[in-house]
This record gives structure tokens, sequence and C-alpha cells, in this order.
């Protein structure tokens, strides 16, 4: 409600008594030493309270989701543009500014490596103290000599994709008196893993920091790691102030990760009735200058190249490298996309190759439940992989393009540049699998807390909401469950156990489970009060509505009544099943569950000028149960949007290291106006491993979009495009 009114309180919009701004200053350089840091000149201006660089920090020096390997500010080289080196404390934004230009840096400026199967090579020298590697998985399943009596084969590369959330990035930190402590309010994804960096930096117990969630406006897995959370807790230790600070666009695009760009070179083998018998596959990841989820993404991609087809062969080998380029780590579909793109392409070269139809080629080689992976890791969810793939393609087709149609309705739209005899209607398709929750023996936990006093619940829980529902979702389980109306949802902090990050299309799963978990067991305490109170045995005892009813019996009490004067408290904790690294041979049983999804793209491309229209999309996803059909839509057509947006439009343009397009005028997003007609079925099976029956819905929609609006592309133009996103010039040249 608070946001559809315009008040809901975004992190942008904190504010304290006699708080100070903070501002960082960024290298300009991709790959430089610094020589010399002399910060006199910015002292000398009025306003200005504090700077601190590296030696400044009193804990560790470096942070990292996964390895510890980037440093809070660069010290000795920066190794990619915009990298943080000092920050500064003043009574205005404009003080910043001012400050942070009057800061000199001697630097001596190095050639800068970009290139990360380059990177890999003998003769390149190690840009990071860790190597260029950052993680090398091998995949060996099967037989390694097959030969197939069809072989296709292909080179694909993916594009840096930015996650181009709109609200930006801001905190605000406050002092405990004496430096002892810090509290923070902070747009994030996890929050008790922002603490524990945060406290490692700062010298500190994580006791000692407090983190309570700040309103977020989008994060697509960019808040994941940290970006100005340290800095912003330094300069309020440092000077015993409130310290505000939030970045502009062109700041956010060098203050957080994005999606790593690709490169995989892919071989299928298979019959001439086009059963797939063997996958051979290089992949090269680019994780920029530090590590973030590199080794998670790699690990996504490696084990997902197969795609949702069964094959029982496989020789793979996957690489994360560091390069001189802007670090890259979490993003919606995070590894996987890389690999759909790779995968969807060369199922259609097979089809073409063994005169089938692209779907008839996935129907033959569709996974089902009980298959395995090439990790040799059987795939125990339900997996209605044929039928995402028939109920997609019984979805009605569009009408054809009408050579009086609207002007306004062709490719180019406003522009009026397009006649309808230049342009080619193209039809593509895409099928993806999708692994839920963390992986490789992570210990992925939720903790929520229900209590019920007076008919009223109260739910606590460190669940960050970015958009996603959980705040509808939480108390519609509540209700659900306790037969009350009236829920309230408790302050997002880190009060309570963690509740891991909303990222991994885990959520729903995890702290719905925990939610669901706690609210069960405060019901059973009710149960037995009741049952204690009118002496009835509470095994008989069940919620109809919004009353306690006797199954057997005619008692009936309103939950209302049944809980006044009581105070019920329960904590949950809820784990999903163990999982195991992979071994050498890329051997494990590494994922959770998974979920799978199909994309049917229509386009419309003026063959001429090289633009593309996207005119429908239809698809079927498997989501196990649907929870909230508002929301589950919702997702649905967000994540195509952000598909769409890589196929044919976004990109961190990048030369030799240095970000060109750092803003909404030159990194293209995909509008209201560019978005298709989304056809959306949902299969609904019931998950059996899942709390609820349902699964993550999130990420796969943006993953097979991509290569079923390339395929369709290609349909139109005949062009072989092996990447994406796809420009006007790959077209039309």
């Amino acid at each position: 409600m608070a946001k559809v009114t315009g008040q809901f309180e975004f992190s942008s919009d904190l504010h304290a008594e006699n708080m100070l701004w903070g501002a960082t200053l960024r290298s300009p350089h991709p790959y430089a030493r610094i020589a010399n840091i002399d910060l006199s000149a910015a002292y000398k201006i009025s306003g200005v309270e504090a700077i601190i660089t590296a030696e400044d920090v009193p804990g560790k020096k470096t942070y990292g989701l996964i390895s510890s390997d980037q440093p809070v500010f660069a010290s000795d080289f920066v190794r990619y543009m915009g990298e943080p080196i000092a920050a500064v404390a003043a009574d205005h934004p404009e003080t910043c500014r001012r400050a942070l230009a009057a800061i000199k840096i001697d630097y001596e400026v190095l050639q800068p490596v970009t290139d990360a199967e380059l990177a890999l090579s003998p003769s390149t020298k190690p840009i990071h103290p860790d190597g260029n590697l950052i993680r090398h998985q091998r995949i060996i399943a099967g037989d390694q000599n097959l030969q197939g009596e069809v072989v296709v084969e292909g080179v694909y590369e993916v594009g840096m994709q930015d996650q181009a959330f709109l609200g930006l990035e801001a905190a605000l930190a406050m002092p405990d008196p004496g430096g002892t402590g810090v509290e923070m309010w902070v747009a994030t994804q996890w929050l008790h893993e922002d603490r524990k960096q945060i406290a490692a930096c700062l010298g500190l117990a994580e006791s000692k920091v407090r983190l309570t969630l700040s309103g977020v406006g989008g994060a697509f897995g960019a808040r994941e790691d940290i970006s100005l959370q340290v800095h912003c807790a330094l300069l309020a230790l440092r000077t015993s102030r409130p310290i505000k600070m939030q970045y502009g666009r062109e700041e956010s695009f060098f203050g957080h990760v994005h999606r790593h760009p690709a490169k995989i070179y892919i071989r299928h083998h298979a019959s001439r009735t086009g059963v797939l018998q063997r996958i051979e596959a290089k992949m090269y990841f680019d994780g920029g200058a530090y590590a973030s989820t590199s080794s998670a993404v790699l690990i996504n991609g490696v084990t997902h190249i197969q795609g949702p087809y069964k094959c029982s062969n496989a020789t793979v080998d996957g690489y994360a490298v560091r390069t001189n380029n802007p670090p890259c780590g979490a993003m919606r579909g995070f590894g996987v996309v890389q690999a759909c793109y790779a995968h969807e392409s060369q199922m259609d070269k097979l089809a073409q190759a063994c005169n089938l139809s692209p779907v008839e080629i996935r129907l033959i080689n569709a996974m089902q439940t009980g298959d395995k992976l090439i990790t040799g890791q059987v795939v125990e969810s339900v997996a209605p992989v044929a039928r995402c793939i028939r109920e997609t393609d019984a979805i009605a087709m569009p009408a054809p393009l009408a050579l009086d149609a609207d002007p306004l309705e062709l490719v180019g739209g406003t522009g009026l540049t397009s006649l309808p005899e230049n342009i080619v209607r193209g039809v593509g398709w895409g099928v993806s699998i999708k692994n839920l929750m963390y992986s490789e023996s992570f210990d992925d936990f939720a903790v929520a807390r229900c209590q019920l006093s007076d008919g009223v619940a109260t739910l606590k829980y460190a669940t960050v909401e970015v958009g996603q529902g959980f705040v509808v979702l939480a108390p519609q389980i509540a209700r659900t469950i306790l037969g009350v109306d009236e829920v309230v949802l408790d302050t997002v902090d880190t009060g309570i156990g963690s509740a891991g990050s909303t990222s991994a299309s885990r959520q729903t799963w995890m702290s719905g489970g925990a939610v669901d978990g706690a609210c069960r067991l405060v019901r059973q305490r009710l149960f037995e009060h009741v049952g204690a109170k009118f002496n009835i045995d509470p095994m008989r005892l069940v919620v109809e509505d919004t009353d306690i009813v006797d199954m057997i019996g005619d008692f009936r009490i309103s939950v209302i009544e049944a809980s006044t004067g009581v105070v019920i408290d329960e904590t949950f904790e809820h784990h999903h099943r163990p999982t195991e690294e992979l071994d050498a041979n890329g051997q494990g049983n590494c994922h959770v569950a998974f979920a799978f999804v199909a994309h049917r793209a229509v386009v419309d491309v003026d063959v001429e000028l090289g633009l593309v229209k996207v005119i429908q999309i239809a698809t079927a996803q498997d989501v196990g149960r649907v929870l909230n059909p508002v929301a589950a839509l919702g997702q649905i057509e967000g994540g195509i949007a952000q598909g769409l947006g890589l196929a044919i439009m976004e990109e961190i343009v990048l030369e030799n290291g240095k970000m060109r397009n750092p803003s909404f005028t030159d990194y293209l997003l995909p509008t209201a106006l560019d978005a298709p007609k989304v056809v959306a079925v949902m299969i609904e099976e019931p998950e059996p491993q899942a709390p609820l029956g349902a699964k993550g819905i999130g990420e796969p929609p943006c993953i097979s979009v991509t290569p079923a609006i390339a395929a369709a592309i290609r349909d139109a133009t005949g062009k072989e495009l092996p990447r994406v996103p796809i420009r006007p010039q790959d077209i039309c040249l």
C-alpha cells in the first residue's frame, strides 16, 4: 500500500539530525599502480570533516562474498575503472564533490587485461595476488570418445548486462557513543552477510554492528555484494556523526557487480534421429577484477550446459577468470543464462541438421523426473519439460502483420522508419532448466518467528523484500495456517537469525518454509491451550476459516477468542536437504532442486535497418504451486522483459577496460513500449520437497527467453547471430 500511495521510504529517503554526507573517490583507470595520494588540498576545503583511505581501515582490508579478495580501498594498484580509493565526509554533497576533485593521486598507468581467455595465457602476468584464475571446473561423464552421426558446433558470446535497478544504492550509518559500534539502514539483499563483512572490516564483533533493511528499489543480484556499506560505517565511526551515502546513476554502474560476459565453445553429438548423445564445451566467464560470486556462477554454468535434455556423455571445462574489466557477480539466472544461450542455439542447429522442427528436437530429448544430469545427480524434482513445450506450442500465434498496419505498430514505432514490405516475421524457441537455492554443500537456512496474541499474528524475519512480494506472501501463509485476519510484519533487521539472501529463487521455499514452520508451531500450542481449557484432545482440532473446530464434535471457537489474553511465541529454522561439492570430474549432488520453462518468441525484423520488435512471448512455466497468481505473473512478465533486454538492447560497452555507457541515455533498457504481449501458462505440479509445494518463479523467465528471441531473429534473417545482445549492424550488414 505504501508503494502505490507514494509513502514508501526508499533508502535514498533516509535522513538523520546532524547528518554528514559521504562520497567515494574512484579510479579513472582500469589498471594502474598508485604512486602517491595527496589529501592536503581536500582537507583545506571548508565543510570537509574526514577523509579516509586504505590505511584507515581498522580491521580486514578486504572483503568478498565467497573469497575475500577485494580491497575496501585500493592502496597499491587499481584493477578496474571505478575502484574506490578514498572516501570523504562533508556537510553537503557539493562539498564532497569538491573534496574528491581536490585529492591528487599519482598513477603509473598499466596495460589492462580485458580478455578472459587471454588472461589465462602463460604469457599474461597476474593482475591480482591470487592470480587470474578464480576457478576451473571440469565435468567428465560417460564415453569421452563417442562421435555422433550428426555433429553441430558453435562459439557463442554473451555481453555484460547491468541489473539496472531503479532505486540507487544508499545507506545511513549511526555511530554508537564512543565509537563502540554502529547501526546501519541499508538497501541490500542479505543483511547478515553484510553485517559479517562490515564487522570484519571495522574490526568489531558482529554484535556491535546492527543492520536494518531500508527500502529497496530492485536488486536482481547487484546488492548481494558490498558497495558503500563499509565506507559509510567507517566515516560514521571516524566523525562520530550520522553519515548518509548515496550513488547517482553513473556511480551505480561502477559501484555494483554486473552479469558475467561469457564465451562458450560447444559441440553437440547426436544420432540421425536427433537423440542427443554427447556434449563438449569450453566456457569462459569474465569475472572482472575481483571474485564476487564468480565461482558459483561458473558451477551453475557448467552444470546446466546440457539444458533440460537427457545426455549421458559430456566433456566440459569451465573457467572463471579475473580481468581488468568491472567486477561481475550475481544477476538473475546467474550462470545459467549464459549456458542456455549456447545450448538452445545448438538445439536449433541440431534440429536443422536432423531435418526436425525446433519443437520436435526438444521433445525427443526432454528431461523427465528420474533422469540424470551430466554431474551424475538424479533429477528428483518434478520435471514437466515436455508439458512446458507442448503447452507453449498450443498457445495461439499472433495475427500476421497486415500490409496496411498502423505505422505506430511497426518496427521502429514512433520513429516511423519501417515499411511493411521490409519487415520479416520470425519464430524462435528456448527451453531451460534452473537450479533453486544454493548449491555445493552451502549451509542454507532461513529463520522466522511468529507471535500470536488476541487474534493478531506478528511475524519477524530478516528476509529482504526487493519487490518480489514476500511482504504479501508471508501474511498469506500466516492467515492460512492460523485463521487470523490481522498480520503485523515486524522490522526486518539483524535482530533475528539469518534468512539468507533474496536470490537464487530461494525465498518462497526457504523463508516461506520458515514462516510456515513457525506458524505451525504456534498453531499447535494454540490447540494445546484450547484443548486444556475445554478438555478436548488437541489432535482433534483444526483451523477452519477464522475458527478452531473439533473435527468429530460440535465445538467451535474463534481464533480471536481462543488467543485472547495469551501470548504464544515460536521461532523456526528451515533447512533444505544437504548438497555436496563436485569432485574433480564434476560429479556430485551439488544442487537442491530444479524448475523448468519454455518460451516461444515471435518477432518482426526490418532486415534493411536491423530493427527488431518482439510481438509476442508465449510461455509455460513449471511453478510447482501458485501461491499468489498476480505476483507470479508479475515475476514472469518482469523476467521476460529483462531477458528481452539482453537479447536485443542491454550491454555495458567496454573499450580497453573503460566503461563507455554508464547512463540510461546510452545503456538501453526496454520500456513499456518495447514490452511484447506475454501469454503465460503456469504448470502446477506441486514439488514434494518444497514446504508449500511452490518453486521459485523469479529466475526462469529471463533465462530461455533470450535464446528464443535470438532464434526468432535468426528465423527471420537467416543469419547465424552467435552473440547477444543482437545489434542492428549484426542483422543488416
